[in-house]
């Protein structure tokens, strides 16, 4: 995948109450899975006790926390994290979720109830999910503390191994800072003065729900862009789709596949190669888009207009990426090596077996 540049969910405190649920958004944790030939893919089964490791994440890079996207795999980015006082934990940071989520094995670890507290009502990629709450004492990460946090307790493919997810959308004050050469992962009060000389800098807006947005173009099609670290693919609403006439062109015709999210529903989707994105100077070639009618834009108020989640197979092949929440700006470096490639096309990682 090849960049070119002309220079160089936190919790919502006002989340909706329910008689008897909390509502949260976790809008966030997508993969796909191409069918097999006879129509059939099944997400894996969560394990007992331990949680699986993915199987396209040798045991070096799943000690990553800054884990850059490949020809072989899917990037992520995690951090450390305390709970409760202790860890640490490693959780996945998801730019898309307003809500931090545990698993159900760190629920056991801690030795919390989950009846402690509410149901909630979980809104995903996918749908949506009635799930069990528990309360954290504390979760901490970098110079970020939060107290007496209520969290659903999700189990979710996508985690490979992680002990929970940080929900980053919401986050007024803070910057995410995330360097894939040097494997590192912050959480702090503002950029780097390095980065802000070096990078790429791309005002954003906060909409709905605490999501960054840019706006981009699609070929002639102006949409926007929600930057999502959280989601393994990059999916488009089919707004999106049908403005660009991917199923008009001839000769041309679209790859199943099946969309996995925090919840127990799947989506169909088509894979479509999108024309050249532009975001600002920033332009994006070679991109597997995954279209579908995804529940999470609707909940965004997304799917009446042209609308694209960039996720981490776009996201993890620069060499750094920071996400100044207070002053809306989103930081963009090329310098890796591995940014002037061509990226497979999203499917090809399909056999469900290999999911995460």
């Amino acid at each position: 995948m090849r960049r070119s540049f002309a220079h160089s969910r936190f919790h919502a405190r006002n989340s909706l109450r329910i008689p008897g649920l909390l509502w949260m958004l976790l809008g966030g944790l997508a993969l796909s899975a191409v069918a097999e030939p006879n129509g059939s893919t099944a997400a894996p089964e969560p394990p007992d006790g331990e949680q699986l490791s993915s199987p396209t994440v040798s045991r070096e890079e799943s000690s990553l926390f800054a884990l850059p996207t490949t020809r072989d795999h899917i990037g992520r980015v995690v951090v450390p994290a305390t709970v409760n006082g202790k860890g640490p934990f490693r959780f996945i940071v998801d730019t898309g979720a307003t809500h931090s989520t545990i698993t159900p094995n760190l629920v056991r670890v801690l030795g919390l109830k989950p009846a402690e507290v509410p149901a909630i009502v979980l809104n995903g990629i996918t749908g949506t999910a009635q799930v069990s709450a528990v309360t954290l004492d504390t979760l901490q990460t970098g110079d970020l503390t939060i107290d007496g946090l209520v969290v659903p307790v999700v189990w979710a493919p996508v985690m490979a191994g992680a002990d929970g997810i940080f929900g980053a959308a919401g986050l007024t004050e803070k910057t995410l800072s995330v360097d894939f050469e040097r494997n590192r992962v912050e959480i702090s009060r503002g950029v780097g003065a390095a980065v802000r000389t070096e990078a790429l800098r791309i005002h954003a807006t906060r909409v709905t729900h605490g999501l960054m947005t840019l706006a981009m173009q699609v070929g002639r099609v102006h949409a926007l862009a929600v930057i999502d670290t959280g989601s393994e693919r990059t999916l488009g609403n089919l707004a999106l789709r049908d403005a660009l006439n991917q199923r008009r062109r001839p000769g041309t015709a679209a790859q199943v596949t099946t969309v996995y999210g925090a919840t127990a529903q799947v989506e169909p989707g088509e894979i479509w190669k999108a024309p050249i994105i532009v975001i600002d100077s920033l332009r994006i070639n070679d991109v597997q888009v995954v279209y579908g009618d995804f529940h999470i834009f609707k909940v965004w108020g997304m799917q009446d207009k042209p609308a694209m989640i960039i996720g981490m197979d776009v996201l993890g092949t620069v060499a750094s990426l920071g996400i100044d929440f207070k002053n809306q700006d989103v930081y963009f470096t090329n310098s890796r090596v591995t940014t002037t490639h061509t990226l497979a096309p999203s499917g090809s990682l399909a056999a469900p077996s290999q999911n995460r």
